[in-house]
């Protein structure tokens, strides 16, 4: 292929079992932790509308948390995809 070629579509990146099963783990700890994050942010908005927001910070807290664990694991898995390159 030259440089200016484009791939083709139908070309597929070939990836040992062990990777592949690294990268669908890394895109499902990513996925819970989102979404534990966004369940967290929602309880934090409801305990501010009702004022209680000690409540509030301590959901706020465990969101971000959350999506501190979430970043990491689609850190790793961009090195995953980087080293594969």
């Amino acid at each position: 292929m030259s440089t200016t070629e484009t791939p083709n579509k139908e070309e597929k990146t070939i990836v040992s079992q062990a990777e592949n099963k690294k990268d669908i783990e890394n895109h499902k700890k990513a996925a819970a932790h989102l979404e534990a994050a966004a369940k967290h942010h929602i309880q934090a908005a409801k305990n501010h509308e009702e004022g209680n927001h000690e409540k509030a910070a301590k959901s706020t807290v465990k969101a971000h948390g959350h999506f501190n664990l979430a970043r990491e694991a689609q850190q790793e898995d961009l090195k995953n995809h980087a080293i594969n390159s």
